[in-house]
Order: structure tokens, then sequence, then C-alpha cells
């Protein structure tokens, strides 16, 4: 690995200029007026792509932004890797809060401050220089491996299961790897086996067929906003259990095996209130804050609205209110089946005098790797070669539905090795990512792919 590494090392200061370069574009998935910036986006990386030696790179048309594909095939008998990420990034609101612009990369004490930089451009890249690394060096790569980079991750990928059902044969492969999550922390690097679905759901709650005055209809017309605020408050008990009959059915419980492992990471449930500005943790009752978050469904309210909220006062009884709702599943919870429960509790517990509507917008499958798989492992032993230290196995309470999507639809394992760290402000203003683990990220890929090549 000497060679590799070597190539590694001394072209760390024209990675970070070539990544900086792809941080200035604003791919914002989101925003309709960015979207030739994502297009542009996906071509300057593909350009890259083929530059370095890879193979049949395209830029593939979907019903929204492009998907970059790429690969190398040139190790028969070896087993075959399909690399995950995405190019596209979260707005940037509330732009004055970014202590310098985010779409003009900066580096300040180490750290690398942009939108994008460590979600997920910085990840994906890191991918890029290994495999220059390679083939600079060889000429040739120790296993084979695609590349699957799209431009809708932070919109909820809504076009990649079509994607992928219509490329399977061409993503055909014998592990997927992701490098879009955080590590456990600066101490610890780890690599992640679970992740937490999700169904997402929007309730309206309608009353009259405009606002009253609340002085002559009030105490005989039902008020949406009330009515609203007790549907949610049903849902969930003194001990922050979900309320929801049948909402525990599919849970796969946890393992006195589970429980010990995670009991064993370091965790200052008092630091961790603290670092958030709360005055506790909470949550459902008998579980640790890990076990909450990594290995127990949730159901959270993400926005309310109704009524009036703007200064001074104005007497109404609200035409209509409404709630968006996310609840985050594990393993065997399925997204639809819990949005059904849901919205039918919702309607049940409804007050007479409204009519309610329930959505269901978006889910996502959970994600389970046994610990023992053969790349998992392999994946374990690449990280302490990578890092100089054993990575501790974690979950992750957020959701990435395309996960779920690779595993069922391909029927591959997934790795989940992500770089970030927590603190990284992922998703918000001065997002940033740790150049040393930026680099040491580079190291951990080039072992995976001498660790996955002696599974062969």
């Amino acid at each position: 690995m000497d060679d590799v590494l070597a190539y590694l090392e001394a072209g760390r200061e024209r990675f970070l200029r070539e990544l900086m370069d792809w941080l200035r574009i604003p791919s914002i998935s989101s925003a309709p007026e960015h979207r030739a910036d994502v297009r542009r986006c996906a071509e300057v990386l593909a350009a890259h792509l083929r530059r370095i030696g890879l193979h049949r790179v395209e830029v593939l048309p979907t019903d929204g932004h492009p998907v970059v594909y790429a690969e190398w095939l040139g190790a028969p008998g070896r087993p075959t890797a399909l690399v995950y990420g995405h190019y596209d990034v979260q707005p940037v609101d509330p732009l004055e809060l970014w202590e310098t612009p985010p779409f003009e990369p900066q580096v300040r004490d180490g750290l690398l401050f942009a939108r994008g930089a460590v979600d997920d451009k910085g990840q994906v890249y890191l991918h890029c220089a290994v495999l220059e690394a390679y083939l600079a060096t060889r000429g040739a790569l120790p296993v084979n491996v695609k590349l699957l980079i799209e431009g809708e991750e932070e919109i909820g990928s809504p076009h990649l299961d079509a994607f992928i059902a219509a490329h399977r044969d061409r993503l055909a492969a014998d592990v997927a790897v992701i490098s879009d999550t955080p590590m456990y922390s600066a101490e610890h690097p780890s690599l992640c086996y679970g992740l937490r679905g999700l169904a997402y759901l929007e309730v309206e709650v309608e009353g009259p067929r405009s606002d009253l005055h609340s002085g002559s209809w009030g105490g005989v017309v039902a008020n949406p906003a009330l009515a609203l605020a007790r549907m949610l408050a049903a849902l969930k008990d003194a001990d922050e259990r979900v309320m929801v009959p049948g909402f525990y059915d599919a849970v796969r419980p946890l393992t006195d095996a589970d429980r010990a492992a995670l009991a064993a990471l370091p965790y200052d449930e008092t630091a961790v209130a603290a670092e958030l500005g709360v005055p506790c943790l909470v949550g459902e009752r008998g579980y640790s804050p890990l076990e909450r978050v990594w290995a127990r469904p949730t159901l959270d309210v993400n926005g309310l609205w109704g009524g009036y909220s703007g200064p001074g006062a104005k007497t109404i009884i609200p035409a209509r209110a409404g709630a968006k709702l996310s609840c985050r599943l594990v393993p065997d919870q399925d997204p639809d089946t819990i949005g059904r429960l849901v919205a039918d509790y919702l309607r049940q517990v409804a007050p007479p005098g409204v009519r309610v509507t329930v959505r269901q917008l978006h889910g996502g499958r959970p994600v389970l790797t046994p610990l023992d798989t053969p790349a998992l492992q392999a994946a374990q032993r690449a990280v302490e070669r990578g890092f100089g230290k054993p990575p501790v196995f974690i979950r992750e309470g957020g959701s990435i539905p395309f996960v779920a999507t690779l595993v069922e639809q391909l029927r591959v394992p997934s790795v989940l090795l992500g770089v970030g760290l927590p603190d990284e402000r992922t998703h918000a203003p001065n997002e940033f990512f740790h150049l040393v683990n930026f680099y040491r990220g580079m190291r951990a890929v080039a072992y995976l792919w001498d660790e996955l090549s002696r599974l062969g």
C-alpha cells in the first residue's frame, strides 16, 4: 500500500483545491433557479472521473436531476463495490448567519467551510482521490468499482427507486459503500450498521368555510387549531410512548447483546443536553438515550400552522390548521403501514365539528446490516488501518431511504463508512469538514479496497 498512500499524501493540497472548486458550484437541488448549477455540478464530476481513468462515465437523466455513473471493471474474479454519494446540497438559508459566503470555500484552523463540504461533496471526493491514486500508481484497482452519484438526495431521492429499477443489471454489485454518515466522535472512528426508516405525514384540520369572529361564533363552532392540538396531544402518553394502536407491533426488540454494546459507548447525557441548550434529555421510559435515538421508533411534530400569529391581536376562529409529522422507524416497521395507522388514529381522536385530511408525503424503510457480514468486517479492518484505532459500531437515528432501496432492489449488504463528525453543522449555516478526517478517510477507503479484494 506504500505507493497508493504516498500518492495520496503528495496530492493533499491539489485534492483540496479541486474539492474547493467543486464546492463553488451552488448545486441546491430544491431550488428551481439552481437547476442549471445542479446539472453543471454533475458534468464537472463526470469530467473529473473520466480524467482520472474511470470507464463508461455518463450523466444519466432522471425525471428530476441527473445521476452520474462511472465504473472500472478490470478485476475479474474480485468483488464489485457500488459507491453511492450525492452531489446536491441543502439550501443556505438563513444566509446572514454564515460567517463567510457558503459557496466561497475557506480553510480556517484545519476546517473547510462551505455548503456541501461534508454533506456530501467532501466525502464523495475522497473516493475519487483514492481511485485516482490506485489508477495512477498501479494502473488498476484491486476490486471492481461502480459509482452512483445522484443529485436529489437532499430532496428525498424521489427518482432514485425508478432509476435503480431501470438500471438494475448495470448496478449489480457485491456490496454498497456509502460515505454520507457521521462518525461517533473525533476520538471514536465508527462504522454505521443501522439506519432508521421514515414515515412523513401532513395533517390538515378544517372547520368553517372562512375565519370567523371569535366573539360571535366562539362556543358553537369547533376551533380547528384547538382540535388539532388535542389530536396531537393524544399521540403520546406521559412516558413518551406512542399511543397509536399497532405502532410497536412489528418493532424488532433489542437483544441483551445490543443493549450491552450501546451501553459500552461513551455518552455523557448531561453534556449532550448542555450542548443542545436544553434542560435535560427526555424520551421513552425504560430506554437509554442512544437506544431511543438509534433503535426505538419515534413520532414527532415538525411544524404547526393555523390562525393568526402576527403582531397584536386578531380575535378569530381559524378556518383551518395543520401539522407535519415524522415517524422514525426501526426494523421491521413498514413506512406505509405506520403512515396508515397514524392517519387512522388521528381521524379517530378528532373531536366533532371538524374535517381531517391526512397525506403521506414520503417515507423509507429501516436498514440493519448483521455485524458478521464479511464486507462489514473488511471495513472494520480498513478503518482501523486508516485511523490507527479500531472503529466502534453504531446505528444512526436519521433516515437515508436510498440505502434500503439499494439493499432491497440490488440485494447487497451496505457498508456505511462516513467520516464526518456530528458537530460539523450539516444542513445548517457554516457547515464545515475536519480536513484531518478528509485525509484519514482517503486512507481508510484505500485500505477498504485492499481488504475487500481478499474476499474474492
